[in-house]
């Protein structure tokens, strides 16, 4: 509720900034922009498609590399050593300087826009579940090896379920940064998406279908993000942040 409340704050101040000097090219008004995503609407649901398949399967695969990244390096000091710099490393260099590459090694279809989204998620997730799967209470782990428990067991029944409140906030933080990669990609090099919509538009000083097209990204993201947030919130019921927040 509270939510909406903002964001209807929000309209009601670009609807008054809209009765300034400003020009309609630079500052187009909120009716304008609804109208642009009513006339619009299936030109842009098919780019919306596009960038909605293109965050997906980068989260997806973003989220299972950087599990297997963090078990890896949990499991061998030796792999740690090695990979945490690469991984800093990959975050270190500017996005925009990897996506000219990125689109030149996997052309102008999807596959560049998803190893962007790619690149940009997998890091919250390998420094959160890393850390949650280190910091799990030695006393648990001492019990569980004199009730005779295999390494295995303990990874599943003690490391994983200590991690899972780490685990579920790198997955936050992915949902929230998923659509960078993508968009990015596409400014890039692409034909379809909301991100080559946006440019092209922008380009032809259509600034009400440019911002029709950040409202939808927008809409997507918090979308994504709740989603996410509920599920986590499911999954890991026990975390004290979800008993304090139930009470």
């Amino acid at each position: 509720m509270k939510g909406l409340t903002v964001f209807a704050g929000f309209i009601l101040l670009w609807w008054l900034i809209t009765f300034t000097d400003i020009p309609a090219f630079l500052l187009p008004s909120p009716l304008a922009v609804a109208l642009a995503l009513w006339n619009g609407h299936a030109f842009l649901l098919h780019h919306t498609l596009i960038t909605a398949a293109e965050m997906l399967s980068g989260l997806l695969l973003g989220v299972l590399l950087g599990a297997m990244l963090a078990l890896a390096m949990t499991f061998s000091s030796w792999l740690q050593r090695w990979l945490m710099p690469v991984v800093v490393i990959s975050q270190a260099i500017p996005v925009f300087a990897l996506a000219p590459l990125l689109v030149l090694w996997f052309g102008f279809g999807i596959s560049a826009k998803v190893a962007m989204a790619v690149l940009v998620i997998f890091f919250p997730v390998v420094s959160t579940f890393f850390d949650g799967l280190r910091q799990v209470n030695n006393d648990y782990l001492d019990l569980a090896r004199t009730m005779g428990a295999s390494r295995w067991a303990q990874l599943r029944h003690v490391r994983l379920m200590a991690a899972l409140p780490a685990f579920g906030s790198g997955l936050r933080m992915a949902a929230a940064v998923a659509p960078i990669g993508a968009i990015i990609g596409e400014w890039v090099g692409s034909a379809e998406g909301l991100g080559y919509l946006m440019l092209n538009a922008n380009a032809r000083m259509q600034t009400d279908l440019c911002f029709a097209a950040l409202f939808i990204l927008v809409v997507m993201t918090v979308s994504l993000w709740k989603t996410v947030d509920i599920l986590i919130r499911r999954l890991i019921r026990w975390a004290p942040e979800n008993l304090s927040q139930s009470k």
